[in-house]
Formats: C-alpha cells, sequence, structure tokens
C-alpha cells in the first residue's frame, strides 16, 4: 500500500522545480511589494507549501486512468453516510472489544490506514495556517474543509471533465477526516510556535534603506517595463507612426519618471526608483542613463535586427557593424557579470549618469515597524 504512495509523492519532487519556476516570479513581485525585501525564512516556508500543495494533489489524483475516456464507475460515486469509514474498519478488522489481539488487527486494515492517511495528508496545510497564516481556528477549519472539497470535486468531475466518467467516489468521510488533519497540524503550530522564528517580526530589524537594490529585483521592474514599453511600441508601429522606438522609449524612460519622481510603472511595482546620492534628480541624468541604455545598447541591437536598417551599405560595412555590435554585447555581458559580485554594482551607465536605484518604502511602514520593534524591545 506504500508503493502506492511513493508513486505521487516521486512525481511531486520531479515536477516541484517546473513549478517553483512559474511561482517565482509572482513570489517576488510579491515579496518586494508587501515586505520591501527577500527574507530567506519566508521564501523557504512559502516554497515548501508549494511542495506540500503539488505532494497532495499528486496523492489525491494519482494514478490516472491510462485514457480520458474511461469506463464509468460500477458502484455508486457518492458516499454520503458521515463515519462509515468506522464501520468499515470494524467489520474489515474482525473487531471484538473481547479480543485485545483483534486491536492490533486494525492497525494492519486497509481501512484504517485509508482513513490515517486522509488525516495525516492535511496536518502539513494546518501547519502552514497555523504557523505562517497566524489564522484563527475557525479560519483553519474552514480552510481545511475548503481544501477537501476542492479535492473530492475535483475527482467527482474527472477533473473537471478532462475524463469522461469520475474515477475516484465522493466521501463525506474524506472531508471529515481531512478536516481533522488541518486542526491537528494547526494544535502542532500553536504548540512549536514558541521553538520556530516569529513570524510577524521577521522584519523587525531590517533596515530597507541600508539594503542594496539587487540584479534580480532590477531585472523583474525591467521585464515590467519592458512588456509596457513593447505594447506601446507595437501599438505605434501598427499605426504607422515613424520613429516609433524613439517616441516609445523617450516617454516611457523619461517622460514617466520625470513625471513620477524616478519611478517607472515595474520599478513601482517592485518598491525602486531611480536617484542620485549627490543632488536631487535631473533631467540630464535620466537622459543620459537612458541614451545610454536604450538609445547605445538596445538601439545597436535594433540596428542589425531590422534588416531595413543597414540597406544600402556595403556587404563589407554591414560585416562591421555586425561585429562591432557583437563585441558591445559581448563587452556589456561581461560588464554585467562583474558588476553582480562587485560590492557596488554599479553599471557603466549609472556611473556616467550619476544615477542608481534605490528602495522606497511608505513612511507609515517604516514608523510602525520602529514602532514593533520598540515594543518587542521594551
Amino acid at each position: 500500500m506504500f508503493q502506492s504512495y511513493l508513486f505521487p509523492i516521486s512525481y511531486a519532487f520531479m515536477t516541484f522545480p517546473v513549478a517553483a519556476l512559474f511561482f517565482t516570479l509572482p513570489f517576488l513581485i510579491v515579496q518586494y511589494r508587501k515586505h520591501g525585501y527577500i527574507n530567506k525564512i519566508r521564501a523557504v516556508v512559502l516554497y515548501l507549501l508549494l511542495l506540500y500543495l503539488l505532494n497532495a494533489f499528486y496523492l489525491i489524483m494519482l494514478p490516472m486512468p491510462a485514457s480520458r475516456h474511461n469506463l464509468p464507475p460500477s458502484g455508486n460515486t457518492i458516499q454520503h453516510i458521515p463515519l462509515q469509514f468506522i464501520q468499515e474498519i470494524l467489520k474489515e478488522g474482525n473487531f471484538s472489544a473481547q479480543q485485545p489481539s483483534s486491536y492490533l488487527a486494525l492497525l494492519r486494515e486497509p481501512a484504517f490506514l485509508q482513513t490515517v492517511f486522509n488525516i495525516v495528508l492535511t496536518i502539513p496545510f494546518g501547519l502552514f495556517l497555523g504557523y505562517y497564516f497566524r489564522t484563527r481556528w475557525v479560519v483553519c477549519i474552514l480552510l481545511s474543509f475548503s481544501l477537501s472539497l476542492l479535492f473530492e470535486i475535483t475527482q467527482i468531475t474527472g477533473i473537471y471533465g478532462i475524463f469522461d466518467y469520475p474515477y475516484r467516489i465522493f466521501d463525506v468521510d474524506d472531508l471529515i477526516t481531512n478536516t481533522l488533519g488541518g486542526m491537528i497540524g494547526f494544535r502542532i503550530a500553536l504548540w512549536i510556535s514558541g521553538l520556530l522564528p516569529k513570524i510577524e517580526q521577521l522584519d523587525n530589524h531590517e533596515d530597507l534603506a541600508a539594503k542594496r537594490v539587487t540584479f534580480t529585483r532590477r531585472s523583474i521592474a525591467f521585464m515590467l517595463d519592458a512588456f509596457v514599453w513593447l505594447t506601446g511600441l507595437t501599438l505605434l508601429n501598427a499605426l504607422s507612426v515613424s520613429g516609433a522606438f524613439w517616441i516609445s522609449t523617450s516617454v516611457f524612460c523619461l517622460l514617466v519618471p520625470c513625471l513620477a519622481g524616478g519611478r517607472t510603472l515595474g520599478k513601482w511595482i517592485v518598491r525602486i526608483r531611480i536617484s542620485t546620492q549627490r543632488e536631487r534628480l535631473r533631467l540630464w541624468m535620466l537622459i543620459t542613463r537612458y541614451l545610454l541604455l536604450y538609445g547605445l545598447l538596445i538601439g545597436m541591437n535594433r540596428l542589425i535586427l531590422v534588416s531595413s536598417q543597414l540597406d544600402g551599405l556595403t556587404s563589407a560595412l554591414a560585416t562591421v557593424i555586425r561585429i562591432a555590435v557583437l563585441l558591445g554585447d559581448m563587452a556589456f555581458s561581461i560588464h554585467l557579470f562583474i558588476g553582480i559580485f562587485k560590492k557596488k554594482r554599479v553599471l557603466f551607465y549609472e556611473n556616467i549618469s550619476q544615477t542608481c536605484n534605490v528602495i522606497t518604502w511608505p513612511e507609515k511602514k517604516q514608523e510602525s515597524a520602529k514602532d514593533v520593534t520598540n515594543s518587542v524591545v521594551n
């Protein structure tokens, strides 16, 4: 019986890297937006939650029928009698109150092991609710019941129509035992919470003003900005506007940051902005920064990607331009790689334009964090 559990667990671990890849971007955005930085303990807990949900899903759904055109079930697809599992355990184990030897026999019966599995399945869920999310016990009951109901509905619908017929029954006892497992996990979380780091105090001693803006954070802001920027560029090209590249770049990279205090949409989402350590941010700094970044780096690559740009040039000159662009890309890649590991992490266009990225955090949140820290210390 335990072999049937190892099969879906192995699938969960194999697919976890793929799920984590899709989970990482929204996770980073939420963490930067909500907390201002990435806390390692919080990251570990949330990735463990993702791994648990994958294991729970595969344990409930696997193995699946060989074909989506599966045969209809031979019996009832809904077991609606509460606590029916107790009668099944007693019946299969030939339980007798006068025979103590029958007590141990119950532990080996499939019905008993299935009940234990259903309870154990949601114990980690209750742990996460009690420790990380700090829910109340009523909320834990509702969420554990909802998770179990989601599993049962997924089964009874043949994974929402993927299969012609259900291949598992809807069992009301699963709702009961899963909810019980969630509450057990919730109580365990309350018992061991004193031995683990306090989730609500993880950010108390973090000085966001002293933290550097990582390249990961900058890359996320760039990807979000690039989506908006390319959308505008595509729209201008569709309208056959001449100079669409330079218009969209000027509006998004110069006009928007000037009006928004050094922020673009992507930078606002991850709570960073363009600033300068010497004086207030000036227009010439933004022009220099983005002329080097978008005009030079992206513009020179656009020169060779758009075939019409090199029309009218001799093949020798066009080849020289392509080689120069390739060398420029290689030089910037090396410069970026070195910058990642350098302490200051200042790129050439930032050094020339005298600009940098800094973390922005609402003053109210900073004051509340200090108040919490002071109350803990006092």
